[in-house]
């Protein structure tokens, strides 16, 4: 009898355990399954969102036929994409960001938004943009830019929170082709050969470049030039605090514009002529040689026709020449559109931002004349392209190296000394020496 009690007792308590078990394990999956449940909710959601209509609210240019053009282009081909998603626009305002901060500040940002440097920068720290890093990836946005322009897609912290659709604007070095052809020069490949071609317009009674020295920024294109032949990162090395300008790149630079200058290479008042009065100068035919920005390009086709081109920098040696070829002055930053980070469908968002990107950009491209873009087209170009920007064209997925302009340098206090230095050489009065003892200052 008590043998039956005790195998009973023991069996009971088999049983219990078992049960126990049994309902450990079934809280443990119940709890699993609703964690289950919960991703499959939030992915479902998504999904859902992508075949529901739903509107997403976008903060664009749309002022000219440059901003409305393009915008509309990747509108139509958005509806053709994702005929699910509504955009509503709102127009950027001309106001140099204030708008979309006072959005930012109240809690009432766009679902996407144009955002430059200065709006990135600030929105980060308010938490106020998204990291796009992982679309970037899943998208494969990262393919699809030119190599050149990935200084348009990642800040300096390594991320990125915008779409780019505009590339890096370049400063060209343009030149009168009957000029030089009517005074057997050759187009300079070395420093030497410039300099030649200085002395011999100048015993021509023709100045050899015309610069609109009063303005700044192309005093330093002048000096980026000839410093990007021994340091392709040009003044962008300077701005980021990662040189000297007693570094052999920047006091070459330096001494061979003194040099230049002492040649005879710019028109007497240099430092106090305008962009119309240089213009002018070299679209009559009264200067050989132009420096300017890309942008220049419809300007003096317009005046010079096929008698104008642009040039490779010259190099300090024919090797040098050849491997420095694409390593151009001028520049641009992270800029696009951005996405915020309460929008309620944050992925969908992304999605579309990085879409209009692409299709803004294709119609630069194609149809606005305009091959200034961070990524790459395969669409064929509607628009004939002068002569000119059909080379650049042809020379941008080839670009190695990019500086910066004047105007996009981060550091205030160096931009304001490399400005007024570099104009300061340009003077004569105001030695290369010199003009590397103040920079170093600065630097130190």
């Amino acid at each position: 009898m008590k043998k039956l009690i005790k195998k009973t007792l023991i069996m009971t308590m088999a049983l219990i355990l078992i049960f126990s078990m049994v309902a450990c394990s079934s809280s443990k999956n119940d709890d699993a399954d609703k964690k289950d449940e919960i991703t499959v909710t939030e992915g479902k959601k998504n999904e859902e969102a992508k075949k529901k209509p739903i509107k997403l609210r976008i903060y664009a240019q749309y002022a000219d036929d440059d901003t409305k053009v393009p915008y509309d282009y990747a509108l139509d081909a958005l509806k053709k994409e994702m005929p699910h998603v509504e955009l509503e626009l709102d127009v950027q305002a001309q106001d140099d960001g204030q708008k979309i901060k006072t959005y930012a500040a109240t809690g009432n940002l766009p679902d996407i938004f144009q955002a430059n440097l200065d709006i990135i920068n600030t929105f980060k720290t308010s938490n106020n943009i998204m990291v796009l890093d992982e679309y970037v990836e899943k998208l494969g946005f990262k393919e699809k830019m030119h190599p050149s322009a990935m200084n348009t897609l990642y800040t300096d912290d390594g991320h990125c929170y915008a779409f780019p659709y505009a590339g890096n604007e370049l400063v060209l070095l343009y030149y009168n082709k009957e000029i030089f052809e009517q005074n057997g020069v050759e187009v300079p490949k070395t420093y030497d050969e410039f300099l030649q071609a200085v002395k011999v317009f100048n015993s021509k009674g023709i100045i050899p470049l015309a610069l609109f020295a009063k303005e700044k920024w192309p005093c330093v294109a002048l000096f980026d030039i000839f410093a990007t032949r021994l340091e392709p990162q040009g003044i962008l090395k300077l701005d980021r605090g990662e040189g000297k300008a007693s570094e052999e790149s920047y006091t070459v630079a330096a001494q061979r514009i003194v040099e230049l200058v002492k040649a005879g290479l710019l028109p007497k008042g240099a430092t106090n002529m305008n962009y119309d009065q240089a213009a002018a100068l070299f679209h009559q035919g009264k200067a050989a040689m132009f420096i300017n920005g890309q942008w220049e390009i419809e300007a003096s086709t317009e005046a010079l026709g096929d008698k104008v081109d642009w040039m490779y920098y010259p190099a300090y040696d024919q090797s040098t020449y050849e491997s420095t070829k694409y390593a151009f002055s001028g520049g641009g930053g992270p800029s696009g559109y951005a996405v915020s980070p309460r929008s309620e469908y944050k992925d969908v968002a992304a999605e579309v931002a990085a879409f209009i990107s692409l299709k803004y950009a294709e119609c630069k491209y194609t149809m606005r004349g305009n091959p200034i873009i961070a990524t790459k087209v395969d669409a064929p170009i509607v628009k004939p392209y002068p002569p000119m920007m059909q080379k650049l064209a042809q020379d941008i997925p080839k670009i190695t190296s990019t500086t910066a302009f004047a105007w996009g340098l981060g550091n205030a206090k160096f931009k304001a000394a490399i400005e007024d230095n570099a104009q300061k050489l340009l003077t004569g009065f105001y030695s290369a020496e010199d003009f590397v003892k103040d920079m170093n200052k600065l630097l130190e």
